[in-house]
């Protein structure tokens, strides 16, 4: 390649679990720059969660997100006139953005009032394998392997 790989940028802990991946889910659910409220609607979601499982909150959430997070995906590749779905696996950090997004895209279109209710909710049924986030996660898995036969069209 040409040119040089951009620096990977430091992301800050949060300030409640000293945690990085805490921040960068808070960064991908934040609206117009309102961090604070973001954090806010976060923390408030975990101690729904604290509260209906009896449980530590942060093991649960880290337990939903790794269940959300895909393996595999398909990419379209054009050969010959022909579209193809090339199942690809995925690096660790496309996973876990993955991941948070399909987390917090389910628990927006998700009912109940309020998002921090919604975000407690999702992250329950994805700690116990169930949700919409799973789903997720388990059709691209599914299309992924429907399409093995193009696996070696891979680049």
């Amino acid at each position: 390649m040409r040119k040089r790989k951009p620096k990977v940028r430091v992301i800050a802990p949060d300030p409640r679990y000293n945690d990085p991946m805490v921040t960068q889910f808070v960064n991908n659910m934040m609206w117009e720059g309102k961090k604070s409220t973001t954090l806010t609607i976060f923390y408030e979601a975990l101690d729904i969660v604290r509260e209906r499982l009896k449980a530590d909150e942060h093991n649960t959430w880290k337990k939903a997100l790794n269940n959300v997070m895909p393996m595999v995906e398909v990419r379209s590749r054009r050969i010959g006139g022909a579209t193809f779905q090339i199942p690809t696996e995925i690096r660790p950090k496309r996973k876990v953005s993955i991941g948070m997004k399909w987390l917090i895209r389910f628990a927006r279109t998700r009912s109940g009032k309020g998002m921090a209710e919604k975000l407690a909710a999702e992250i329950i049924a994805a700690s116990k394998n169930e949700g919409n986030a799973v789903k997720k996660k388990e059709d691209t898995h599914r299309m992924a392997e429907a399409n093995r036969a193009f696996a070696h069209f891979r680049t």
